[in-house]
């Protein structure tokens, strides 16, 4: 019997040429594993970058610096039965003169200053839920005003040239009089969170917007979950494969690529101008939004009943069950957590979105909470987008913490996304 393995040609695996070549494959191979690691590393170090900016900025939000006061309460200035109807503002001079006799008019004016403008109203709500302080003394903490809030944290240096601050040197010399008798503090501003928004940077806070952007999601959930599923599983189960769905489902691709600010001009032209819908209200901006979650939470629905097995649908059919019966007894529901995935992610693009919601007027200046969807409210991109045109040196901290907010929100959703998924999984 011949040899076959014999006659064969022998290769030489230590020749010089194969050698080089492997080497060179390997280089390739680590060149290309480094250039991975290096491009992991710079979005890395870029996010760093970025997130110690944000949060090294909103730091300064977190505390809001407050002076003791302890104004006369003149039973002759204030009626009991209605507070409100009293000159609160001028009970105000009247104790910060009291505080400076020596001092002008002009020179009461400046050292007023330092009192928050909401300081007065403060103090009005403090005898309204307590009547019996009429006659009395009030001894009540209120933040500062934000010039002399920047000047306690730093960011108003006592240094430079008095015509180059916003506080005189007759203000500081009258704030450290306050500061060594003990009565000013930095608590944790908690305001941030329970205020509505204000012209005072001291005095604003998150509560208006995020409950502006509550009623959206709710309103943009509402109508996008029910109606992206139901068309889903109508062009995936149902639909015959003719042109009019193929050309259907090209256009429910075209449109989860078209820009947002889109959408916005067609909500100011039909939810506003057509349809009369109060303008700024968050049910216009969740029908702007739900218009756009839409088809991402199709594609994402006809991706997750794709990935149902094909013998979940015969096996059902095989004893007895309908085609209906398949669909919503046994293949939505392994789907569903597909699906949950998919509109949780939608939801959060949605809270992130600036644009169209600027173009039906959820931007304006609006100081009081929502109570229904139908009143004019802002929403965390709007009241940021808000704060960030601001001039006031004490908006810039309160810009980067609303921004810390809306990332947490954020993260939020996403980590719920991936909890049901999970369970959901486990549970099917």
């Amino acid at each position: 019997m011949t040899d076959i393995s014999a006659q064969a040609p022998q290769f030489d695996w230590k020749s010089s040429g194969f050698t080089a070549r492997l080497q060179a494959r390997r280089r390739s191979e680590l060149w290309l594993r480094g250039l991975g690691l290096g491009a992991i590393g710079l979005a890395l170090l870029m996010l760093a970058i970025m997130l110690t900016s944000i949060v090294g900025s909103a730091l300064g939000a977190l505390r809001q610096t407050h002076v003791t006061i302890s104004v006369p309460i003149p039973a002759d200035q204030v009626d009991p039965a209605d507070p409100f109807s009293a000159n609160w503002r001028r009970i105000m001079q009247n104790y910060v003169a009291s505080l400076y006799p020596e001092a002008s008019a002009a020179e009461l004016r400046e050292l007023g200053g330092i009192l928050s403008k909401g300081a007065q109203f403060m103090v009005r709500e403090a005898v309204v839920e307590d009547p019996s302080l009429i006659g009395q003394t009030l001894t009540i903490s209120v933040p500062v005003s934000d010039p002399f809030d920047q000047l306690a944290k730093g960011f108003i240096k006592r240094e430079t040239p008095e015509n180059e601050r916003r506080v005189n040197d007759a203000q500081i010399a009258a704030f450290d009089v306050l500061d060594k008798a003990g009565l000013i503090s930095q608590p944790i501003n908690w305001g941030l969170l329970t205020n509505g928004d204000s012209r005072f940077p001291e005095l604003a806070g998150l509560r208006g917007a995020a409950v502006g952007t509550f009623y959206l999601l709710l309103t943009c959930f509402v109508l996008s979950f029910p109606v992206g599923i139901a068309a889903a599983i109508y062009l995936e189960e149902f639909a015959p494969k003719n042109r009019l769905s193929d050309f259907i489902e090209v256009n429910i691709n075209n449109l989860a690529a078209v820009p947002s600010v889109v959408f916005g001009l067609l909500a100011l032209a039909v939810f506003l101008n057509w349809f009369g819908l109060p303008r700024g209200a968050p049910i216009v901006g969740g029908l702007t939004l739900a218009l756009m979650s839409l088809p991402t939470i199709i594609i994402a629905t006809r991706a997750a009943l794709k990935a149902v097995p094909p013998s979940i649908r015969e096996a059902a059919l095989g004893i007895g069950a309908s085609h209906q019966q398949v669909i919503f007894h046994h293949v939505l529901p392994l789907a569903m957590p597909g699906i949950l995935t998919g509109t949780i992610l939608a939801m959060a693009q949605a809270i992130g979105e600036t644009a169209p919601l600027l173009l039906i007027g959820m931007n304006a200046f609006i100081t009081s909470i929502p109570t229904s969807p139908l009143e004019s409210a802002t929403t965390l991109p709007t009241q940021i987008f808000i704060w960030a045109d601001s001039p006031e040196r004490g908006f810039v901290s309160r810009t980067s913490a609303g921004i810390v907010v809306l990332l947490v929100a954020l993260v939020a959703m996403n980590g719920l996304a991936i909890y049901l998924r999970r369970k959901f999984e486990r549970r099917w």
